[in-house]
């Protein structure tokens, strides 16, 4: 009699508790994860409506008669274009992509589009994984994705050293959506560690910005790497916070909310301690820009706003129950908006009137802001933990370092004391960051 009197008062608590994960889960906005990042300016996140037109303008078979330019058209001088590869010359291998000449913008372009639904190519290099399955450059990335970033610089280093030997001031920039963004984040990649290949191009003229990219990296990589690396995210856009293998996304896709619940169920039940301490566990990479423009429990878009950081921990680690969870993914909405928001930064400048002397002045102070912030980010890997965030990579070993000190262990870096933790913090900070005469600390590109 206990017992089946038990029974129903255990049945009411577990309802209870799944009422009280349901409600909490409605009520979660994308917003939240970005609540407490600082504010981007308009000096920074300048490029990314450009960028993501000439990412748009992949999609399009013929660029001089489009479908889907936005108003004012892609803003594309055809002359410009110095290479312009469809599925028949990819052979499958990567989506289409362009390389371009922007003389307006002293810049060197490789655009890379997005998921083509209709091509079993795609679906082949996005599905060419397991969650960490290749490791590349001390972390681990996803495999399919780093096969097609080789193939692009294998097919167009030779092109792009001839473009940046003959443009020495401008950047070189690669940009992509959705599949194209997880192809550019690792093409950087190995592009840095392959610099020679390209007349051995400085690190600071190489930048990338991802659009609604995958989770292709582990966290040390994406932490290593954000000072080139960008990543542009709307709302609640779904792919940055998708941590199941992308096979089984693309099965439950018949269920598309059946899907949304059993992974928030999932991240929401898996401690985050856990879940840093994973090596192999892929994220969104790089320095992030968050465009929020909805509020929770109130209907329709307000003004957006673009939010910034190098977050180590809550790296876009839940999904959200959205209905636009999907709509936030496309290139369309994200370019739109993308200008809305810059549209407003430029506004407010305008109102400020701000002088050139204090603009330069205010990109001299965003520029040291950025490299605190990305020291800081370093660091909380290292108070953290984060498995293999002491590999070789282009900033220096940690191992190294310590072993500059003191013999070095076999029980690893985990079993350093604090004391030497400080000691090759310090280390690494000298080789990092250089002192100028003001005494403000200068970041070493290599």
């Amino acid at each position: 009699m206990s017992i089946a009197c038990g029974l129903p008062i255990l049945e009411g608590v577990y309802c209870l508790a799944c009422a009280r994960w349901v409600w909490q889960k409605c009520l979660y906005t994308a917003g939240h994860e970005s609540e407490n990042w600082g504010v981007a300016t308009v000096e920074e996140f300048e490029p990314v409506p450009h960028l993501c037109r000439l990412i748009l303008a992949g999609y399009e078979d013929d660029i001089l008669s489009p479908l889907w330019a936005p108003p004012g058209g892609y803003g594309i001088n055809p002359e410009w274009v110095v290479v312009r590869k469809d599925y028949e010359e990819t052979v499958g291998h990567v989506t289409p992509y362009m390389i371009y000449l922007d003389h307006d913008k002293a810049d060197i372009v490789l655009a890379v589009r997005g998921l083509n639904l209709a091509k079993e190519s795609d679906y082949t290099v996005l599905l060419d994984n397991k969650l960490g399955q290749t490791k590349f450059g001390g972390g681990y990335v996803h495999n399919g994705l780093l096969k097609a970033a080789g193939w692009v610089f294998d097919a167009e280093c030779e092109v792009l050293r001839e473009l940046v030997e003959r443009n020495p001031n401008y950047t070189l920039t690669f940009t992509g959506h959705s599949l194209g963004a997880g192809v550019v984040a690792l093409l950087t990649m190995v592009v840095v560690q392959n610099h020679g290949k390209l007349g051995n191009i400085e690190r600071k003229r190489i930048r990338c910005y991802a659009v609604a990219p995958p989770r292709c990296m582990s966290l040390n990589l994406a932490v290593r790497y954000a000072d080139i690396i960008n990543s542009v995210v709307l709302q609640d856009d779904f792919l940055p916070r998708t941590t199941s293998a992308l096979e089984d996304v693309f099965k439950s896709l018949i269920c598309l909310p059946c899907l949304l619940c059993l992974m928030c169920l999932k991240d929401t039940c898996t401690l985050e301690e856990k879940m840093l301490k994973d090596p192999r566990r892929l994220y969104a990479p790089g320095r992030l820009y968050h465009i929020v423009e909805r509020k929770p429990l109130r209907l329709g878009r307000f003004p957006p706003v673009v939010r910034t950081a190098v977050p180590v921990d809550g790296r876009f680690e839940h999904m959200v129950i959205s209905c636009n969870a999907a709509s936030d993914h496309a290139i369309i909405w994200i370019e739109r908006e993308s200008q809305r928001a810059l549209n407003l930064m430029l506004e407010k400048d305008k109102i400020m009137e701000i002088p050139p002397k204090q603009r330069m002045e205010r990109q001299e102070s965003l520029a040291r802001e950025h490299s605190q912030e990305y020291m800081a980010a370093l660091r909380r890997a290292i108070l953290l933990d984060i498995p293999q965030a002491y590999s070789p990579s282009a900033y220096g070993t940690f191992q190294e370092m310590e072993g500059e000190h003191s013999s070095r262990s076999s029980k690893g870096i985990s079993s350093l004391s604090s004391k030497k933790r400080k000691e090759s913090w310090d280390g690494f900070v000298e080789r990092l960051f250089d002192v100028n005469e003001s005494g403000d600390m200068v970041f070493k590109m290599q």
